[in-house]
């Protein structure tokens, strides 16, 4: 789960993290009032999406006055921000954050992420902070360091030693030894993915703040964090993609055009290579898991054809837990109220796949049954092009 930049403050401060006074803000009024509250002499004016590239795209601006408050607000509220993360599509500035500015001396780069490789916390750090950090990572990655933090001993003294070295940082050891020490207790006390702080300043006055920060949390702990879940902004969501969360659903929308309904993320995942192997693109990911219900199954297909891109339905289920039956009783019930209008194959094999298979078959849909996922895949690549041609 994606939180603001404000919040991720916020709840930084509240480790002992060195961040900027600010104030959100939902109108032009309410951003006068932040700024007149924070007193200048320096303003910045943060638009508030779950994306980065906002300072690229004219999201963040730093100004002078009140009135130029004012004028960025009304600029930025309501607008359509578009950067490298947001797609072509872009985010609707709904709020903003009014911060105090500060003289910088130099920009870092500084985040706490998990290593996959290792199955540990990784700090990844930089000199080269700023907008441009992935040019950076692309074209010189000696500049970017990571250090593997061993959860036997946690984050130790030499390390943040180590850190501050490269980075520069003697004349404020302690202050980065702190700085580090209170974003890995954050990290491991909330159930954090990821803490990117970039960039993290060193200001004339010598001192180290979190200019930024971009924040996520791991969504299967949340339950163990309902103050953290409060923070979450559904606006900011795909709609598809809150509804799949809403019923238990494992849904992730992609750029392609065959839909994809399967149970467990290894074979959802093998049927998106093989789509791909057979010159298809996936419309999604979607794992409907191992006990999902009819009705579960039905609101799965559902938020597939939801999708205008999808030329056609591929079900492959191998069924364990989850029962064949089950699965074609869901696909029929959505297939039927939502008038398919799309080519669909559907595999079957494991619990009850018989008495799914003749379930479908006695269907009255034209549903194309296939043997393997070798041959779904084919088929309902064919069955797309046969489509297009008619």
């Amino acid at each position: 789960m994606n939180i603001h930049e404000y919040q991720a403050k916020q709840l930084l401060k509240q480790y002992g993290v060195n961040v900027a006074e600010g104030r959100v803000a939902f109108t032009p009024e309410e951003a006068v009032k932040g700024a007149e509250e924070l007193g200048g002499p320096i303003y910045v004016v943060k638009a508030q999406i779950h994306a980065g590239g906002r300072g690229k795209a004219g999201g963040v601006k730093v100004v002078k006055t009140i009135e130029e408050v004012k004028t960025e607000a009304t600029r930025l509220l309501g607008s359509t921000l578009v950067t490298h993360q947001t797609g072509p599509e872009g985010k609707e500035v709904q709020r903003l954050y009014i911060e105090d500015g500060c003289d910088i001396a130099r920009e870092l780069y500084l985040s706490f992420v998990l290593d996959r490789a290792s199955g540990r916390i990784s700090i990844v750090y930089s000199t080269e902070g700023g907008m441009d950090i992935e040019e950076v990572a692309e074209s010189t990655p000696e500049k970017v360091h990571t250090i593997i933090i061993d959860p036997a001993t946690g984050l130790t003294d030499e390390q943040c030693d180590k850190i501050a070295s490269a980075l520069g940082l003697e004349d404020q050891a302690a202050d980065a030894k702190s700085f580090l020490h209170s974003m890995y207790k954050f990290y491991t006390e909330k159930d954090a993915d990821m803490i990117e702080i970039n960039p993290l300043v060193v200001m004339e006055g010598g001192g180290l703040r979190a200019l930024d920060a971009k924040v996520s949390f791991d969504g299967n702990a949340l339950f163990r964090h309902p103050d953290i879940v409060e923070l979450r902004d559904i606006t900011e969501e795909d709609p598809s993609e809150k509804e799949a969360a809403d019923h238990e659903l494992s849904y992730v929308k992609m750029d392609g055009n065959i839909g994809c309904m399967v149970n467990g993320a290894g074979l959802a995942m093998s049927t998106m290579d093989i789509i791909k192997l057979y010159g298809a693109e996936p419309a999604n990911f979607l794992d409907v898991g191992g006990g999902a219900t009819k009705e579960r199954v039905s609101t799965a297909f559902k938020l597939i054809l939801s999708d205008p891109n999808v030329e056609g339905i591929l079900v492959n289920i191998f069924g364990g837990i989850m029962r064949c039956d089950v699965i074609a009783e869901g696909v029929i019930a959505a297939a039927k109220e939502l008038d398919v209008h799309v080519p669909l194959v559907v595999r079957l094999e494991g619990t009850n796949v018989e008495q799914g298979k003749e379930l479908l078959n006695n269907s009255g849909l034209d549903i194309v049954s296939a043997d393997n996922l070798d041959d779904a895949a084919k088929k309902i690549v064919e069955e797309v092009k046969k489509r297009k041609v008619a």
